[in-house]
């Protein structure tokens, strides 16, 4: 099965530029809670804003908790923070659980596909489900904007020529290397570094490819059963493959 993956540069450090940008896109979530507040205000018992409301918070609560951790984990030099034998099918289901209210609310089908069987990888569990998490909050946010019918996302991982590749897929035509690197380009330069992709500051992935550099990994366009992704790459431990 054809597929492709680049590399696309070192990641932007966790600069002021980027919670500027984390601040920006946060803006959303909480216009929304205020909006439907409003409604709920104006509607009384015949419009239940809870659920709108609580997932918006928590998509911005959630953010902000991986922003902090990658901070934290930039901070620890040397990579003197915990690493463990993770599955990555495991940290793949577990990001979806998370993403999944918020597919919900922006009526986007997320799948979970995972192509083989794979040993464990030695990483920081919680900073490699923080930036798949952040890659899917960035690209469900971004998807309505491509106007499709039928709108989906996949959390998948696969075997590559580089390691094992997790990350985040959609049909999202403009998600390519270019994009990626042309965003990498115009960080800290425009409000809106990737307007091909999605019309706000594109903070999610920002984070999660911050979370990945602090982890020594790396984040990178990937193609997979005719979808677009962003995905971490990640080396298999000797020690712990299954045989």
């Amino acid at each position: 099965m054809a597929h492709s993956t680049a590399d696309i540069g070192p990641a932007p450090v966790l600069s002021q530029q980027l919670l500027l940008s984390l601040a920006e896109q946060l803006k959303l979530p909480f216009l929304q809670i205020a909006r439907e507040a409003e409604l709920a205000t104006l509607a009384g018992q015949q419009y239940d804003a809870m659920p709108v409301i609580r997932t918006a918070a928590d998509s911005a609560i959630k953010l902000l908790d991986n922003y902090m951790l990658g901070v934290q984990l930039a901070g620890q030099p040397g990579q003197s923070f915990l690493t463990e034998p993770v599955s990555v099918s495991s940290v793949l289901y577990d990001a979806g659980a998370e993403l999944l209210p918020l597919a919900k609310a922006y009526d986007v089908r997320l799948d979970l596909k995972i192509d083989g069987k794979f040993g464990p990888v030695m990483a920081h569990r919680q900073g490699l489900q923080a930036a798949l998490v952040s890659l899917g909050y960035a690209l469900i946010e971004a998807l309505p904007a491509a106007d499709k019918p039928q709108l989906r996302l996949q959390l998948s991982a696969h075997r590559s020529r580089y390691g094992i590749v997790a990350g985040v897929y959609c049909d999202a035509e403009h998600l390519t290397t270019n994009t990626l690197r042309q965003g990498r380009r115009l960080y800290g330069q425009t409000r809106q570094p990737m307007t091909q992709l999605m019309p706000g500051s594109g903070a999610g992935i920002f984070v999660a490819d911050a979370i990945l550099q602090a982890m020594q990994s790396q984040l990178t366009t990937s193609r997979h059963q005719h979808l677009r992704g962003l995905a971490a790459i990640l080396q298999p431990n000797p020690q712990l493959q299954l045989v």
